[in-house]
């Protein structure tokens, strides 16, 4: 009788494991709180326009220049990555993220920067009319994260390490 006992109480506690790792994967696993950065800008908030394009109509990112871009800068979304991940640009500069990935992702961050659902091939770009960092997160993944750093013209360029 007492083996009986102590199958029935490794039973329970095999299924007792196994619903307590079944209901962590359904919710994703772990922790993924949200953290909505701190902003560090003006009160003021930039212009935003949104694109549905095709990804071979937005030319690929390259890594960070050591002169802030003045026009159009890319970011281009793949891997669960933004490449690059932080970007400077002069005030009046227009960042233009573009999935070219096959998840959906979203841009979602300080100074309004909320592109919504961008699925393969669709781009969202904003224009940044005011001087500051703008820190930018993926709401389906949080993991993934960015910078915008808009310095006012004539303002000497940090060298980028990142």
């Amino acid at each position: 009788m007492a083996s009986g006992i102590n199958r029935l109480v490794l039973v329970i506690a095999l299924l007792a494991l196994l619903a307590g790792a079944l209901a962590a994967s359904a919710c994703g696993g772990g922790s993924k709180a949200k953290a909505t950065p701190a902003a560090t800008s003006p009160a003021a908030t930039p212009k935003t326009t949104t694109q549905a394009t095709q990804a071979a109509a937005t030319p690929k990112a390259t890594q960070a220049a050591a002169t802030p871009a003045v026009g159009a800068t890319s970011v281009d979304i793949k891997d669960f990555q933004f490449n690059p991940a932080k970007v400077t640009i002069k005030v009046g500069g227009t960042v233009t993220w573009t999935n070219s990935g096959p998840s959906t992702h979203t841009v979602v961050g300080d100074g309004g920067i909320d592109s919504g659902d961008l699925s393969k091939g669709k781009s969202y770009s904003k224009t940044f009319d005011t001087e500051g960092t703008f820190n930018y997160h993926c709401s389906i993944h949080p993991s993934m994260t960015g910078q915008v750093i808009v310095q006012k013209s004539g303002v000497a360029p940090a060298n980028p390490s990142n």
